[in-house]
């Protein structure tokens, strides 16, 4: 399953509180909550966002985002 289909689904949400902070949940958990300047970015970039682009970053914050490549960079080789 690919993390388009995955984000289709729609499992990021969020709430803005009155005192200034932001929670976001993902399928009905609160995993994270902003607050301060982090929560006054995000709601500027979520408001004017499409559903796709919200849920990306919502994953993006909360941490849970798999880019996919984390089984390539750690069996990388560097050349010395």
């Amino acid at each position: 399953m690919s993390l388009n289909d995955l984000l289709s689904e729609e499992p990021f949400s969020y709430r803005a509180l009155k005192n200034g902070l932001v929670q976001i949940s993902c399928r009905g958990k609160i995993v994270t909550t902003l607050s301060g300047q982090n929560s006054s970015r995000f709601l500027a970039k979520i408001r004017s966002a499409d559903s796709q682009f919200a849920q990306l970053t919502m994953a993006k914050l909360t941490g849970q985002f798999k880019h996919g490549s984390e089984r390539i960079a750690k069996n990388h080789i560097r050349n010395a």
